[in-house]
C-alpha cells in the first residue's frame, strides 16, 4: 500500500507519538478489507507505540485509531489514501498525544462544547476540499470526549451514499441528520455548533484598532499583498471568507515558476503560513458586505462584515477573486449538490457508472469531460457556441474517447429532477430552435469565472462584467483603495500574475500612506532605512 518513501516519512512522524495507540480494525473477506489490513500492518511495523487488533464495527472495512486505555479516538471507514493520507497522519499523531496546532482560544472553545455530537463525513479520495473538514472534525473528537467522528470513503460504501443521497463531497451528518456540505474549517464548524460564537467574534473585531493596510481576500494576490505590506513594518490585516480562494479548488498547479507541480490546497496552506509568519492578523471565515471609502485621501475607510462588525483602515486592498459562473436556469439551485456540481475532481467519483453532462467547451469544460469519461458511463459535453474553445491538444484527447459526445450550439434550458436528485437536462439547439431532453444523473457546470464584486457596486468604478477598474499601480477610482488579482481588469487571470499584482498593490498602498501623512512611526523607520 505504502511505498518505501512514504513509509520512511511516516516512520519519522510516528517518532513524535507520546502515547501508545491501537488500530482497531473491522474487516471482512473483501479485497478492500485485505488492502486495509495490509495498510494497518505497515503502519504498526513502523513504531513500537502502534499495535493492531480486531474490532466488530458494523462498517467494514473500517478502523479506529484509539489512544490505549482511553476513549480518545477517531474512525475511518475505508482506506484514507490519496488526498486523505494527510488526514490519517494527523489523526495518528493527535490521538497519540502530539500537540495540535491552532489558535489556543479556538481549541479551548472546542473542549468546552456541550452535548453529545456524532459526526459522519463522506469524502472521496480525489477531493481536495475534503481533508480540511475531515481533519477539523477529527481534531474536535480528540479534544472533546463528547464528540465522535467517522470519515467515510464514499466509493467504499456506495449503498450508504445512495441511501443518504450523497451527491457532493464533503457531506457531513450530525447525529444522523444533514449538517453541512462543502469545505469548512474548524472555526466555521464551531460557529454552526456554538450559538454565541458569532456575537463573540463580532465584538472582538469591533474592538480592533485601525489597520494601516487591510486586505480583503486571501488568495495569491491577497497573500502577496499582506507579505509585502507587513515587511514594511506597518499594521496589516487580511479578511477572507476562506484563505486560499480559488486555489483551494485547483487540483494541480504546474505553471508556478521554479515549482513544477503543487496541489492547490497544499499551496494555499503555504500561503497562509507565510502570511502568518509576518505577524499579519488573519480574520478568517468572514465576508465583507460594504466598503465605505474615506472622505479624503488621508481619512480612514470602513469595511463592514456580514456578521455586523466594522473594521477601519488607512488603506484598503481588494483581492476578492472570482467564483464559478452559474447557469441561472430553472432547477440549478434546486439540485445543487444533488446532481448539479462544479468540481469534477471532488464529486466525479460519486457518479461512477452514471450518465452525466458537462456544460462548457473551454479548457476547464473539456478537461472535466476527459476526467469524467474515465469514471462515468457516458459524458455529453454541451457548448453554447458553434465550436469548442479549448486548446487543440485537449480537443484531440476528447475526440479519442468512445463514451463522450459533444453538442455544439446547445443552450441549456432547465435542470430536471424528481424532487430529490437530477434526472435530465433540457436544452435547445440554437441552430434550428428545436427543444430536447437528455436523461442523465449529473450536470457539471464549467462556464468560467465571475468576479466577487457585487458588494462593491456604487463604492468604486467597475466594468460591465463587474471587474474592478485599476491602473498600472493597482489604484482604484477611489484614493486609498487598491485592488489586485482576478477581480480586476488585469487581462490574464493567472496565479503568478495575481501574486505580482498583489505585491504592486501593497507597494502602492505604502506609497499612499507616506504621501498622505497617515503612516505610523514605523514608516519613518522604514524611510530612514
Amino acid at each position: 500500500m505504502l511505498d518505501s518513501t512514504l513509509q520512511n516519512q511516516l516512520k519519522g512522524y510516528l517518532e513524535r507519538l507520546v502515547h501508545p495507540i491501537e488500530l482497531l480494525a473491522a474487516l471482512d473477506e473483501s479485497d478492500r478489507s485485505r488492502s486495509l489490513a495490509e495498510l494497518l500492518d505497515q503502519i504498526a511495523a513502523l513504531s513500537d507505540k502502534v499495535s493492531v487488533r480486531p474490532s466488530d464495527d458494523a462498517r467494514k472495512p473500517s478502523f479506529e485509531i484509539r489512544r490505549a486505555g482511553t476513549d480518545i479516538a477517531v474512525r475511518f471507514a475505508g482506506a484514507p489514501l490519496g488526498h486523505e493520507f494527510s488526514s490519517l497522519v494527523l489523526a495518528l499523531l493527535q490521538v497519540g498525544g502530539h500537540p495540535p496546532k491552532g489558535d489556543p482560544e479556538v481549541l479551548k472553545r472546542v473542549r468546552e462544547l456541550p452535548g453529545e455530537s456524532r459526526f459522519e463525513t463522506y469524502f472521496s479520495l480525489s477531493c481536495q476540499n475534503c481533508p480540511d473538514v475531515v481533519q477539523a472534525l477529527n481534531l474536535m473528537s480528540v479534544l472533546n470526549p463528547r464528540i465522535r467522528h467517522v470519515a467515510i470513503d464514499g466509493a467504499s460504501f456506495e449503498s450508504e451514499v445512495e441511501a443518504r443521497e450523497v451527491l457532493a463531497v464533503p457531506s457531513v451528518f450530525l447525529n444522523g441528520e444533514p449538517f453541512a456540505q462543502g469545505r469548512m474549517d474548524l472555526e466555521q464548524i464551531l460557529s454552526k455548533l456554538d450559538a454565541a460564537s458569532p456575537e463573540r467574534e463580532r465584538s472582538r473585531l469591533e474592538a480592533q484598532a485601525p489597520y494601516d493596510v487591510l486586505i480583503v481576500g486571501g488568495g495569491p494576490a491577497g497573500a502577496a499583498a499582506a507579505i509585502y505590506a507587513a515587511r514594511k513594518g506597518i499594521r496589516t490585516g487580511v479578511v477572507a471568507e476562506r484563505f486560499g480562494g480559488q486555489v483551494l479548488d485547483t487540483l494541480g498547479i504546474e505553471n508556478l515558476i521554479s515549482l513544477p507541480h503543487v496541489e492547490g490546497p497544499q499551496f494555499a496552506g503555504a500561503l497562509e503560513r507565510h502570511v502568518r509568519e509576518h505577524g499579519v492578523e488573519v480574520v478568517n471565515s468572514q465576508k465583507a458586505v460594504q466598503l465605505l471609502p474615506g472622505a479624503s485621501p488621508g481619512a480612514l475607510s470602513e469595511l463592514r462584515l456580514e456578521n455586523g462588525a466594522t473594521l477601519r483602515a488607512r488603506t484598503i486592498i481588494l483581492s476578492t477573486g472570482a467564483r464559478w459562473r452559474t447557469l441561472n436556469v430553472p432547477g440549478e439551485d434546486r439540485y445543487r449538490n444533488h446532481g448539479v456540481a462544479y468540481c469534477p475532481h471532488c464529486d466525479g467519483p460519486l457518479f461512477k457508472g452514471r450518465r452525466v453532462a458537462v456544460i462548457g467547451g473551454g479548457n476547464s469544460g473539456v478537461e472535466a469531460a476527459i476526467d469524467l469519461a474515465g469514471i462515468t458511463s457516458h459524458v455529453t459535453l454541451f457548448e453554447f457556441d458553434s465550436r469548442l474553445r479549448a486548446d487543440e491538444v485537449l480537443q484531440r484527447k476528447l475526440r479519442s474517447l468512445p463514451n463522450v459526445e459533444v453538442r455544439l450550439n446547445a443552450q441549456t434550458a432547465e435542470v430536471v429532477g424528481d424532487g430529490h436528485r437530477v434526472t435530465a437536462l433540457r436544452w435547445m439547439d440554437r441552430a434550428d430552435g428545436s427543444q430536447h431532453e437528455l436523461a442523465l444523473e449529473g450536470v457539471f457546470v464549467q462556464i468560467g469565472l465571475k468576479p466577487n464584486t457585487e458588494w462593491l457596486r456604487g463604492a468604486l468604478e467597475l466594468t460591465e462584467r463587474g471587474e474592478i477598474v485599476i491602473d498600472e499601480r493597482g489604484r482604484c477610482s477611489v484614493p486609498g483603495v487598491f485592488a489586485a488579482g482576478d477581480a480586476t481588469t488585469v487581462p490574464f487571470k493567472q496565479i503568478s500574475i495575481a501574486i505580482g499584482a498583489g505585491s504592486t498593490a501593497a507597494l502602492s498602498a505604502f506609497d499612499h500612506l507616506i504621501r498622505h501623512g497617515a503612516q505610523a512611526e514605523a514608516t519613518e523607520i522604514e524611510i530612514a532605512a
